[in-house]
């Protein structure tokens, strides 16, 4: 069988996610003392470590066949690469940020001032979309401390959780995009190593759909269970089982997580007891 070849950073919280969701797959991959290559044991795959920023070249040349990536760098420099898969972690924001003092009413307020980034073609597509002009200033690293060092007026950069804006005396004003990990295709890709890649994504969405939901039992009496069966949103209808105790079952199903809370109101209303949530390890539909 053909092996694929997956880009993924070579370090931070996205490499540890990349790593975490390639295991839940069932890939095990040996990066022992740093190693920039890896081969999995168990699966046609070999890894590649790269630099977030350079990992969608590789995509484009098709040294790699796939990649894990934040979809902020795709849109910055990754041309018409293909998503494949969004993979619902290292969510962040790509923002336009300024010092805490000025005073922010639209984006027209920055017309003709200096904004610094990472991200200058997403910057300047979003500001000619807006018909603003601004003074780009491309810089690397540390983003956020050009307006304290008066280097410039506003900046656009990554947000997570807001503490190094925070830190540093900066407001976030407006967001440009929002951004995820996904799983990216080269144009370049091989029929041989696609095949590969179904196998892989096939593994990747069962897992991401046991993420996102919770396995259900409760007990509950028999003439409620018409009613606790219309609650719960079922891949195709509850598991129903007598229980010793005569006149009740134990009702069996799943529920997507972002629904929880309200499911189990409904559920508890409607008469059920003793309701039990497990993990699901992997779901395959």
């Amino acid at each position: 069988m053909s092996t694929l070849k997956i880009a993924i950073q070579k370090s931070g919280r996205l490499n540890e996610d990349s790593l975490k969701i390639l295991k839940d797959c069932g890939v095990s991959i040996d990066n022992g003392n740093d190693q920039l290559k890896a081969t999995a044991s168990n699966f046609p795959l070999e890894v590649l470590f790269l630099r977030n920023s350079d990992i969608p070249q590789y995509l484009i040349d098709g040294v790699v066949d796939i990649a894990i990536v934040g979809d902020n760098i795709l849109v910055e420099k990754g041309g018409n690469i293909q998503i494949a898969e969004k993979l619902g972690f290292s969510k962040c924001k790509v923002s336009i940020a300024v010092p805490k003092t000025f005073q922010y009413n639209s984006i027209q307020d920055l017309k003709g001032l200096r904004v610094a980034t990472s991200y200058p073609n997403t910057v300047n597509n979003y500001f000619k979309s807006k018909n603003t002009e601004v003074d780009l200033h491309e810089i690397s690293g540390s983003v956020e401390i050009a307006p304290n060092i008066g280097l410039a007026d506003a900046i656009v950069d990554i947000v997570s959780s807001g503490s190094t804006l925070f830190k540093n005396n900066l407001k976030e004003v407006e967001i440009i995009y929002k951004s995820e990990a996904v799983l990216a295709v080269s144009p370049k890709i091989s029929l041989a190593n696609k095949a590969v890649l179904d196998k892989l994504q096939f593994r990747i969405q069962s897992v991401l759909k046991a993420r996102k939901s919770k396995y259900i039992l409760m007990n509950a009496p028999n003439n409620k269970i018409a009613e606790i069966s219309k609650i719960l949103p079922v891949l195709k209808s509850p598991t129903v089982m007598p229980l010793a105790e005569e006149g009740w079952s134990s009702v069996h199903s799943v529920i997507d997580e972002e629904l929880f809370w309200d499911v189990i109101d409904q559920l508890k209303a409607a008469g059920a007891q003793g309701i039990l949530v497990c993990p699901i390890e992997k779901m395959v539909i």
